[in-house]
């Protein structure tokens, strides 16, 4: 039998227990995988105490999106993939599990060089960071603030920018500006006095803003500095980004992503994959708990008592 994470009730991290279930078997176009590393994202927290709504619980309902492990079994018509393949999965409900059958497409080779605790934080964060600088179309001379760059949303999309050719200006406390330096990016400390620093640290000028961190602070200074405001965007305010004039990718919006912002979170995980192999990109990994501590690990997440990228291993 293999072993899922559930919870029956929305409410605190306590209702989330393990389950025995049926193994997962392949149908056509689907590839079941032995799940090695399940990435933990505050999405997964929101949905299970309601504060993102979802549909009433009728049956047992399964976590998590993210993850990484090796095909144990192939359904009909699936093409290049094999038994044995090491793979990184997104946006497939239920990856808080040791065993799950996955739709290829939702699936990407992982080379050895990669391991399977990295494969499963690629997913909702590169492929939010990567689609949101798509949209606002991120370039090479772009001045880059992101509120909340050291976040795993906001690494991911400093790593980005700096690889097309954008100057980044990354907000986060100050311990940790110098893994943010690391990455590409110039820190500045949140808090008051905000505007003035990140003035002192882009003096020709902001152009574009990403919000990752969600305080009216974040907003304000974004407004204030970018010009455009077809260029500020957010991934936290979805519900009250249009009353300030800006844009909201996700993050609660009543907006849902387009078929073309879509296809960006899908060419994320490849994308990151890659630079990942060629040493271009860094992945914080944070700590790794075994599947039964799933409760545990969503309180770490939502404390904030941890750095990093959580990983459930089964």
């Amino acid at each position: 039998m293999a072993r899922a994470i559930v919870y029956t009730e929305f409410g605190s991290p306590d209702v989330l227990h393990q389950i025995e279930i049926p193994d997962p078997i392949a149908l056509s176009g689907e590839a079941v995988v032995r799940i090695e590393a399940a990435g933990a994202n505050p999405i997964d927290a929101k949905l299970r105490s309601a504060k993102r709504p979802s549909p009433p619980i009728t049956e047992p309902r399964t976590v998590g999106f993210d993850g990484a492990g090796v095909i144990e079994s192939l359904g009909d018509d699936v093409d290049g993939f094999a038994v044995g393949d090491r793979v990184a999965i997104r946006d497939t409900v239920g990856t808080y599990a040791s065993m799950l059958a996955v739709p290829v497409e939702k699936l990407v080779a992982l080379p050895d060089s990669v391991t399977a605790a990295e494969g499963a934080g690629i997913g909702i964060p590169a492929g939010t960071a990567y689609q949101a600088l798509r949209s606002l179309d991120v370039a090479e001379g772009d001045v880059l603030l992101v509120h909340g760059g050291s976040g795993s949303v906001g690494q991911a999309a400093v790593q980005f920018a700096v690889a097309w050719g954008a100057t980044v200006i990354a907000t986060a406390s100050p311990a940790r500006h110098d893994q943010l330096r690391d990455l590409g990016a110039s820190p500045v400390a949140y808090g008051d006095g905000l505007l003035e620093r990140v003035r002192a640290a882009a003096p020709d000028g902001v152009t574009v803003a990403l919000d990752c961190a969600g305080t009216d602070a974040a907003i304000e200074v974004s407004l204030e500095l970018v010009a455009d405001r077809d260029r500020i965007a957010t991934i936290v305010r979805g519900p009250d980004a249009a009353s300030f004039g800006i844009r909201a990718f996700s993050g609660g919006s009543p907006e849902p992503l387009t078929e073309q912002e879509l296809a960006w979170r899908a060419e994320a995980l490849a994308a990151t994959v890659e630079l990942l192999a060629s040493g271009d990109f860094v992945i914080e990994l944070g700590p790794e708990l075994p599947l039964g501590e799933a409760a545990q690990a969503h309180e770490l997440m939502e404390s904030g008592a941890a750095s990093g990228k959580i990983v459930l291993i089964p």
